[in-house]
């Protein structure tokens, strides 16, 4: 007699960490996520954040920017000191400096309040791809053909000057020496890497690396371009005025 085959272990369910002051909103946010599936955990204000993301393993951080204690933004420092988690930064409407700030602080996207909850949920489900990227086969490339050739996992490793980038494992250095990349940052690079020396402008930056379907704000190109430049070296990724950014071979 045959014995039963388990059935596969279900999914573990993406845990969010919400830090939210105002109540309502909170509570709101934490309902709608729950509904979509999403375990949250919420905090009131930056420093019980802080500690509730240092005592837990979140999969993605969402942070309003004015927060009691220790601001979102002073957050997303605090973070990126230690993890490279996702970060979706939440602002008022029409605060760009908070917006600027938050993405300077190393955060990878962020949604003006108020929010509708879709859209909340697929700026979520757009970094969660992000952090979860690998590379697909080539085109063209059919089933039986991708079972006998290298998979994904082998990638190729490609170089500019002293730039190496191993699209399989997604490992990235300068000089030999090892570069941590946010999800974000590095889906940038492999994107300006299946390009090399051609201009890509942002609003194509926006919609192949953010998922935005629409014309987005750019700001959040170049800033993550600008954090891109001070870990992999200033004259790697070239600005083209009136266009957008090229990298250089």
């Amino acid at each position: 007699m045959s014995t039963p085959t388990p059935a596969p272990a279900a999914p573990r369910p993406v845990r969010v960490l919400l830090v939210e002051d105002d109540e309502l909103m909170r509570r709101s946010f934490a309902v709608s996520l729950e509904r979509y599936g999403y375990t949250v955990r919420a905090a009131a204000d930056g420093l019980t954040g802080l500690e509730s993301f240092r005592d837990e393993d979140f999969d993605l951080l969402i942070l309003d920017v004015m927060l009691p204690g220790l601001d979102g933004i002073g957050l997303c420092r605090k973070v990126r000191e230690t993890s490279l988690v996702p970060v979706l930064m939440m602002s008022a409407r029409g605060d760009g400096l908070d917006i600027v700030a938050g993405l300077e602080a190393g955060a990878d996207d962020y949604v003006v309040k108020p929010v509708d909850t879709n859209v909340l949920v697929a700026r979520i489900r757009s970094l969660l791809r992000r952090a979860t990227y690998a590379p697909a086969p080539a085109a063209g490339q059919d089933r039986q053909a991708a079972e006998q050739e290298p998979g994904p996992s082998e990638g190729e490793l490609l170089t500019f000057g002293d730039l190496t980038l191993h699209t399989g494992g997604l490992d990235v250095t300068v000089g030999g020496t090892p570069v941590a990349l946010t999800p974000t940052e590095l889906k940038l690079l492999l994107e300006f890497a299946a390009h090399p020396g051609t201009v890509l402008e942002r609003h194509t930056l926006l919609r192949n690396v953010w998922d935005y379907g629409w014309d987005g704000d750019s700001r959040v190109v170049d800033l993550c371009v600008q954090r891109l430049r001070g870990k992999l070296g200033r004259d790697r990724i070239e600005t083209v005025r009136g266009f957008g950014y090229k990298l250089r071979r």
